[in-house]
């Protein structure tokens, strides 16, 4: 995420966090990188121009002159400046209102609408504790009202179904008594999209957001297009009341544009990020913790609050209970670490989040076999209960056997044993001291030799 950018920034500030003093010259030099590498990330200019002028004036104040660590300092400058563009906080859903709270869904044709709404509504169920209702007001797109129906029943959600004879304020009217008689907290309402915009589209969504009077109105914007998305953003802003602003597709944006422009350019806060096409895939935006990715001191919160959500308390309980007693770690627990790790975004969503570690991130992406989980998985999945509780019984014939049934090579299977007994000494050593240790020393058990602890023999298999 943002690669580029985060790259470009922290190699310039790299060169000026070590000065023992800042004079206007070496800021100058430093402030002319960093215009450079947001114009290159394609944010607008003037919230470019706004960047620069306040992290110089602030430098060059009092500020920096007091600090015993000028350079630190300075980084600190940028990272508040960053923040302070793309909002001082994260702003949560406004949901305090006489329910359903109805929440309309507003964007271009492919933003990620329909997926965006099964996302939130999976986000409310699961963290908020809400019931949801969603109802698709897409009368041009068929499929659109099929997809949010299956979506809707993935993430658990009441689905209201419509079709393309109604009209869109009939549908929501209807949705919204049908929501009532349920007893949901939360009415989602997905709208149809453009491929531009067009004024009959503008005066659709307004006549319906005047009929339903939403307490949210999210506009859902493609992070890919940049400071376009923020220009739209602006457009659909001056014909909706927008309260806030969801960017999709940010896992695949290497620029970050459209982070750092939405919330100069439309005054809206952005509530949400789409990182991935799972209907997990949506976390709440937290400027803070995006300004300290972006400058490569990772984001420590965000992994930590993954780790309370996706790692399984109870295997983690059991597992840590079994160790103490000093009993085996064998390869069925192996497995269930793995499927965790898996769920937590595999080795490279950890070490993205890791401080320093955005660069490797990149490296393991490149270099490592990312269907490598999946093949360590049908390797023990073809094993017996008792060759996975005693894996010194895996020899000759029985490896034949597990390497043909799972579809991978002899060499695959040595590698995996290996990597095994790493972390079953690990984990001896450990005495189950917690998920956490358990978690970073899979990492370091996976990542034996080679370049930067990644791949080579006893390591992760390469592409």
């Amino acid at each position: 995420m943002f690669e580029s950018l985060s790259d470009r920034l922290s190699q310039t500030l790299r060169s000026v966090t070590g000065k023992a003093r800042l004079t206007e010259d070496n800021i100058q030099d430093t402030m002319r990188e960093v215009r450079m590498a947001l114009l290159e990330a394609d944010v607008a200019l003037p919230v470019v121009k706004d960047f620069v002028d306040a992290v110089k004036q602030r430098a060059l104040g009092q500020e920096v002159l007091k600090s015993l660590s000028p350079g630190q300092a300075f980084l600190g400058i940028v990272q508040a400046e960053l923040e302070a563009v793309m909002g001082s906080a994260n702003e949560a859903l406004n949901l305090a209102t006489t329910p359903p709270a109805v929440i309309l869904m507003a964007g271009l044709q492919g933003a990620g609408k329909t997926t965006t709404a099964a996302k939130l509504a999976r986000h409310l169920i699961e963290r908020e504790k809400k019931k949801v209702t969603v109802v698709s007001a897409d009368v041009y797109r068929p499929a659109a009202i099929k997809q949010l129906e299956t979506l809707a029943g993935e993430v658990g959600a009441d689905f209201f179904p419509s079709n393309v004879e109604q009209k869109p304020a009939d549908i929501v009217q209807a949705a919204l008594d049908h929501a009532r008689i349920k007893f949901s907290d939360v009415l989602i309402v997905d709208t149809a999209g453009r491929l531009a915009i067009d004024e009959d589209m503008m005066r659709e969504i307004a006549e319906l957001h005047a009929a339903v009077k939403p307490i949210e109105t999210l506009f859902v914007v493609d992070a890919m297009t940049g400071q376009d998305a923020a220009n739209t953003a602006r457009a659909f802003g001056e014909a909706l009341p927008l309260t806030g602003v969801v960017l999709t597709k940010v896992d695949a944006d290497t620029r970050g544009g459209a982070a750092l422009s939405v919330r100069s350019i439309t005054g809206k806060p952005i509530k949400f990020l789409g990182v991935g096409e799972k209907t997990t895939a949506l976390d709440p935006f937290h400027p803070d913790r995006l300004a300290s990715r972006i400058l490569g001191m990772g984001d420590v919160m965000s992994l930590i609050e993954e780790a309370e959500q996706k790692v399984d308390k109870e295997k983690a309980a059991k597992l840590a209970k079994k160790v103490k007693k000093g009993k085996k770690f064998d390869l069925e627990d192996f497995r269930d670490q793995l499927q965790q790790m898996n769920n937590m975004g595999g080795v490279t969503g950890l070490l993205d989040k890791l401080p320093g570690m955005g660069g490797m991130a990149q490296m393991a992406q490149q270099q490592l076999d990312m269907k490598m989980f999946a093949r360590m998985e049908a390797m023990i999945n073809s094993m017996t209960p008792k060759e996975r509780q005693n894996p010194e019984l895996i020899q000759g014939s029985r490896k034949r056997r597990i390497t043909q049934g799972s579809g991978t090579q002899v060499q695959d299977l040595n590698r995996l044993l290996k990597q095994h007994k790493q972390m079953q000494k690990m984990m001896k050593k450990m005495k189950g001291k917690g998920m956490e240790k358990m978690m970073r020393g899979l990492g370091g058990a996976l990542g034996q030799g080679g370049p930067g602890g990644m791949g080579g023999p006893g390591g992760m298999p390469f592409r």
